[in-house]
């Protein structure tokens, strides 16, 4: 890539957000930890790098450092809190703990004209107990806050910034910009990373990885799977045979639609299985979230292998991982943040799998994969339908998945689709990114047509989202929820009681499980 940007993760939860970030400028990006080895990191071709944030502390024992060919490389830096405070450190700079901790919003006040932000001041998130006391030579300071006297900083002849806040969460008002004038401006890379650009490398990529040989394409319906197999089907054409499997875990209607799309609109060979006896079976009295995916995941796989035998045994299998699954999935050992949970596409995927998987969009944020899809001509529809996690309704059907409480699970959910799509508020353009329906392992009293019930409660849970790394609760109006509220209690039988989710992720996931 001659146009990009190398991210480095000192152990930041906001480090994707950056990535994120840059992508939105149109500029390709990679996220490596701190300490990846110089090759893997130089193979991009960087025009620059992005230091992240991170919990440590520069002074302390064994704390992540600025791998020494960085700084040799010459190439413009920006380090971003903990970033700014290794570079700090690195260039002879004093960083000190503070005796003012600054956590949230703030403002920043420009002390110079410079290249990174505008005149004037700006409020920005803050997120760190150490500050620097004194700047490396040849650096001066770029704005100042109530508790830091170098709130940024810059030696604008070498190309290096620091910010001692983060731009990249939308706390901070013009966050977006200040990296894109780093990005473009600064660095001077070519903002080039457009839906086209991405799927005419895809394709190039995908031809060098299968060469002849011919593809499963593993689909469930959503929209990252969906994608994905256009985007194979696109580089490889009748190499491509499509699976698509019924666990019985899938919203109303869905096998349904899946085949239309497949078969009907797409032009794509397609085997379809209906396997939900063979789920239900395998989940039974299974109530951990992590065994459930890994069970999701298994069965995934074994029936793919069954197919397989059916149409040559071939080598290669499509998935449609997205970056979001593989940064939350991310052990130790790959990535400096803490493992959030196992995705189904990513760690639950059984050590003996006899397929090299293909995953184009493993990458691309949900956003850009929603934007390949449309320049790849598939179906609005299908673009924009809600996003669905690969286990299915396993993961919003909390304890025991059955028979009977999937479809009891199935049959609110669609009503809260029915009533959201009819309020205007999902779909493309609306303000809801993703809404969907819980089943809790619960049961309340209530009271119905004069008789006591003693049923399970469900949960709403809606959320606004650019990039699904974090994301806010969605204020859906209080007549729509009632709407929901009131179908959901009189239509499906065995629940009793619907409550709304009012967390922000962070603290909390967008699923449940």
């Amino acid at each position: 890539m001659p146009n990009s940007i190398a991210i480095l993760d000192f152990g930041s939860q906001y480090a994707q957000l950056i990535a994120r970030r840059v992508r939105e400028c149109h500029v390709y990006c990679e996220l490596f930890p701190w300490d990846t080895p110089r090759e893997k990191i130089m193979a991009i071709n960087p025009k620059a790098f992005i230091l992240s944030g991170g919990p440590s502390s520069v002074y302390e024992a064994d704390a992540p450092i600025i791998q020494l060919f960085i700084l040799e490389s010459k190439l413009p830096i920006l380090g971003i809190c903990y970033g700014m405070q290794a570079l700090t450190h690195a260039l002879g700079g004093s960083v000190d703990a503070s005796a003012h901790r600054e956590y949230g919003k703030a403002v920043v006040e420009p002390i110079m004209a410079n290249d990174l932000f505008p005149a004037g001041d700006f409020q920005v998130w803050m997120s760190h107990g150490d500050r620097i006391t004194s700047v490396p030579e040849g650096f001066v300071a770029l704005a100042k806050s109530g508790s830091s006297p170098f709130a940024a900083m810059a030696d604008p002849a070498r190309g290096y910034f620091g910010l001692q806040f983060h731009p990249e969460v939308n706390h901070t008002i013009g966050g977006t910009e200040i990296i894109r004038r780093f990005v473009t401006g600064i660095a001077g890379v070519e903002p080039d990373w457009t839906p086209q650009s991405i799927i005419d490398l895809s394709v190039e990529r995908i031809r060098q990885q299968v060469g002849s040989n011919r593809v499963l394409a593993a689909v469930s319906g959503g929209v990252d799977s969906s994608v994905a197999a256009a985007l194979v089907h696109r580089a490889i054409g009748d190499q491509l045979v499509a699976v698509f499997v019924n666990t019985g875990l899938l919203r109303k209607d869905e096998p349904e639609q899946v085949v239309i799309a497949f078969r009907e609109m797409l032009g794509v060979e397609l085997i379809a299985v209906n396997a939900a006896d063979e789920y239900f079976d395998a989940l039974r009295g299974q109530t951990d979230p992590e065994i459930k995916r890994k069970i999701v995941g298994e069965k995934f796989i074994r029936i793919f292998e069954e197919q397989a035998k059916h149409i040559g045994l071939p080598q290669f299998l499509v998935q449609g991982t997205i970056y979001p699954d593989v940064v939350e999935s991310s052990a130790p050992d790959r990535n400096k943040a803490d493992k959030i949970k196992t995705h189904h596409n990513v760690g639950g995927l059984p050590k003996d799998m006899k397929f090299q998987l293909v995953e184009p969009l493993r990458y691309l944020f949900k956003d850009e994969v929603r934007a390949v899809g449309e320049a790849l001509g598939l179906p609005s529809e299908m673009v924009w339908r809600q996003p669905f996690p690969g286990p299915g309704l396993t993961v919003r059907c909390l304890g025991e998945v059955t028979p009977e409480r999937a479809a009891r699970l199935r049959a609110a959910d669609a009503i809260l689709i029915d009533e959201l799509t009819a309020a205007g508020l999902i779909g493309k353009g609306a303000g809801t990114s993703q809404a969907f329906v819980v089943l809790l392992p619960v049961r309340s009293v209530g009271v119905m047509g004069d008789q006591r019930t003693y049923q399970e409660a469900c949960a709403i849970r809606a959320v606004l989202t650019d990039d699904f790394m974090t994301a806010d609760w969605a204020r859906i109006p209080y007549d729509v929820l009632a709407r929901v509220s009131t179908r959901i209690v009189n239509e499906v039988r065995g629940i009793n009681r619907v409550v709304y989710d009012i967390t922000s992720k962070p603290p909390a996931t967008i699923e449940w499980e």
